[in-house]
This record gives C-alpha cells, structure tokens and sequence, in this order.
C-alpha cells in the first residue's frame, strides 16, 4: 500500500513539472513567434497563409488526397522506420562484439565505430550512393537507409553497451551457478534490466535519426524536406513552408517523447 502511494505521489509529480515544461515551452515558441513577425514585418514580408493547406491536402475528383508535404511525410517515415530498426540491430550486435571474447570481433567493432563517429553523416551519405549504390545495385532508397542505419547504430551500440555492462557482476555469477547458456543470461537476467536504462537514451537517439533523415533529400529522395523545397522553388513561400515543415517534424518527435514516456513510466510501476 505504501509503495502503491509512493508511485501516486511520484506520478503526480512528475505530471506537474511535465505541464510545467510544456508552459514553458509554448511561452518560449509564442516569444519566437512574435519575435519573427516583428522580423518579417520590418522586411516588408506577406505572409499567404491560406495558400499552405493545398500542399498537405487536395482534392481531386471529389475526393481528398494527400498533397506534397504528407507524401513526402510518408516517404520520411519510411525510411525511419526502417533505419531505427537496422541501427538498433546494427547497434546491439556491435556492443555485443564489443563485449565478446573474440579479438577479431573487438577490433572490427572498435573499427566500424571510430571510422563512423569521426566522419559526417553528409559525407557517409554520399559516399555510400556514389561510391557503393553503384558497385551493390542500390537505389536511392536503400543507399538513404544504409547510411542512417550505420550512422545512428554506432552511437546506438555504445547506449547498449553501456546498459549491458551496468547490470552487476554477481547477476551474471547467479545466472552462471544456475546453468544458463550466455544466450540465456541475456535474455533473461541481463537484457530486462538493461531495457530500462537504455530506453531513455535509446528514444534520443531515434529523435535524432528522424531528424538526420533530412540530409536524405540531398540525394534527391523526396521526402519531406525535398518535398518542402519543391514547394519554395515553385511558389517562393519560403517562411510559411519551412515553419510547416519544422511543425511536422516536431510532431513526429514529440510524439515519439511522449509515447516511450508512458513506456518507461509503465515499466517502472511494473
């Protein structure tokens, strides 16, 4: 009962300082607003409003369909979709290379992660399309996810690693006195525990790939920022689309915050 009204107080707080935050938050958006209005007033700028909607959604034919900026929405969360999952892969086979006892398996891991960590996405990016789309047979698409995925699995595998190694010693010991194989001790003692220190760290840098995901349109993917772009060459609406296209992204990201909180709060009640 006690533990029961330890995690309502908990809880409770942790709501108020959350509504707090996003007071904050609003305040500190509406301020930058104001701030850009008053910019763009003094640059004799027009705002065309009213010709934004048409680019998320048209009709034709009677019937609505996605415009532009959501196909390229779509498009963006394909590809992050997919990198997230790889990266993670990529990222706890790593850190699990990095902690096996194999010499071979330690330095190709050091490798990969040295070689990525110190060179831009940008240059990544354009290194797998021009230099080995050609030599694979991979389109645009796939050359995109690649990339991303080796990028963010690198800083993904350092996050697992760290969870791994956190859980104590004398866990493993018991689980060892006990006879599980080493795919047992993980699955069943070391990764439950892990889960909870890596998640948070782990949604950062999902964030971050949903964000990195706009250099894709530097390879002529169209994806949300491509599209956004498209849009500014052809109607010159460069405030109105860029703070729509900012204002997805944000939704995209807050959402995600919002959705791995309720995880994280579920799990530690749990």
């Amino acid at each position: 009962m006690a533990r029961s009204r330890h995690f309502l107080i908990t809880d409770g707080r942790f709501q108020t300082s959350a509504w707090r935050d996003i007071l904050a938050y609003l305040a500190l958006l509406a301020l930058m607003i104001w701030l850009l209005v008053r910019g763009t007033a003094s640059l004799g700028y027009n705002w065309h409003w009213y010709r934004v909607p048409v680019y998320l959604v048209d009709s034709q034919g009677g019937r609505l369909v996605a415009g532009p900026l959501l196909q390229g929405l779509v498009v963006t969360l394909k590809i992050s979709a997919i990198s997230l999952l790889l990266a993670f892969v990529i990222g706890l086979v790593t850190a699990l290379l990095r902690l096996s006892g194999s010499w071979l398996g330690r330095v190709l891991a050091r490798g990969y992660l040295e070689i990525i960590r110190n060179t831009p996405l940008l240059v990544q990016l354009f290194f797998v399309y021009f230099v080995m789309a050609p030599i694979l047979g991979m389109q645009a698409f796939a050359s995109a996810v690649l990339a991303l995925s080796l990028f963010e699995g690198a800083y993904a595998s350092e996050i697992f690693r760290s969870g791994i190694v956190s859980v104590p010693r004398g866990q493993w010991e018991a689980a060892r006195s006990l006879g599980m194989s080493t795919w047992q001790v993980y699955r069943l003692v070391v990764f439950p525990q892990a889960l909870r220190w890596i998640l948070p760290p782990l949604t950062g840098q999902g964030i971050s790939l949903i964000k990195d995901s706009a250099l894709v349109s530097t390879i002529a993917i169209y994806d949300l920022t491509m599209q956004g772009r498209a849009i500014i060459s052809d109607t010159y609406l460069v405030f109105e689309i860029w703070f729509v296209v900012a204002a997805i992204y944000l939704v995209l990201t807050l959402t995600l915050s919002v959705v791995v909180r309720q995880l994280e709060n579920y799990m530690r009640i749990g």
